[in-house]
This record gives structure tokens, sequence and C-alpha cells, in this order.
């Protein structure tokens, strides 16, 4: 798996969805699993290069992107991207010509990860951490680099939005419910494989 934090952009000197990559990293996950971490910067042009870079360099089996949100209280699922209406200036002051990821893509991708079954499992572990799900990533670098990803990937990515350091969680906290999280997320990407073989193998 990848994993992409982003880096620093508006009043978010320090970025909490880097901060919480980097936990994550420390904590690890399950043996069998290769983890491979990025820090993206909130660049609309270096993330239209660097997607598609990623999934050639390492075909994962699922690339997470995780974001920060200053209006969000939980870390939040996001279960689509959406193409149409980028009009917030990145680092660069730049916003794309045609406010859209990919001309003549579909309006919006849903992740083939069934979020609301992870909520629930990770949910019912218990961590001093609330997780809810959004339809909306909010039109700006998450939601643009989560488009191209579902885009690039037909489907096998996922977003984490987390709030700002403190507000109310720590990095540990955060590190923490992204590797529960995205353990949850393996399970259910690999158990859904297994039903579409077994139906193809018949």
């Amino acid at each position: 798996s990848s994993l992409a934090g982003f880096g620093p952009f508006g009043e978010h000197a320090v970025n909490a969805s880097w901060i919480a990559v980097q936990e994550l990293e420390k904590l690890g996950l399950r043996d069998d699993v290769d983890l491979h971490v990025y820090e993206v910067p909130v660049e609309y042009q270096t993330v239209q290069r660097l997607i598609p870079a990623l999934w050639k360099k390492h075909s994962p089996q699922l690339v997470v992107h995780v974001g920060v949100s200053g209006m969000a209280t939980t870390v939040t699922l996001e279960k689509c991207g959406h193409n149409v209406g980028y009009q917030g200036l990145d680092n660069c002051h730049f916003c794309p010509g045609s406010q859209c990821c990919v001309e003549g893509g579909p309006e919006s991708i849903d992740s083939i990860i069934d979020m609301d079954t992870v909520c629930k499992r990770v949910s019912a572990l218990g961590l001093d951490v609330t997780v809810t799900i959004s339809k909306d990533a909010g039109r700006y670098l998450c939601d643009f680099t989560y488009y191209t990803s579902l885009y690039q990937s037909r489907g096998r990515s996922a977003f984490i939005h987390v709030p700002p350091l403190g507000k109310p969680y720590s990095a540990e906290q955060l590190g923490r419910a992204l590797q529960a999280i995205i353990e949850e997320m393996l399970d259910v990407l690999e158990h859904s494989e297994d039903k579409i073989n077994c139906q193809h193998e018949h």
C-alpha cells in the first residue's frame, strides 16, 4: 500500500495529515503489507504528475491519501472524489483552467472500498477517536487528489480527512486511528476481491 499525506498550506504551517502519516509509519501495518509513504505538495500540477508516477512505480493494492480539514472534528472517510469545481488557488497560486481534474471524466468516482463497513468496524474497536463518513472532500487539493487517484486506479484508492492537531486529537491518536482504518480497508478490499475471484472461477 502507498500512503500519502500533504505538506503545509495556508494556516496549516504544520499539516496534521503528514504528522499522522509519520506516526502510522512508526506503528507500522501488519507484516504482509509493504508501506510506501509520501508527502504531497499542495499543488495541482504536482499532483497530476505524482499520482500516475506512484501507481506506475509500485502498482499498489491500495493508495490511501490523508488530508487535513480545518472544519473536521472527526476522522472522516471520504466515499468519492469529484471532477469539477476547482477554483481555489494552490500554493503556487495556480488553479486548473478547466476547473476540473480529468477533462471528459465522470462527474464523480466512488472508492471500491465500502466506507460504511470500514467505519462500522473501526468504531466497534473502541478507539478514542470518532470516525465518520463524507461524500464531499471539499473541491480543493484533497478532492482533486482523490479523484485523480480514483481515476488512475479504477477506484482502488481511499481518502481520510483528519482534524488539525489537538482539535481534538493528538498525533499519536491520529496515527493509531489511521493504522486501524487502513488495516480494515485492506481486509474489506481483500474479501471483496476473493468474492470476485470465486465468481470468475465458476
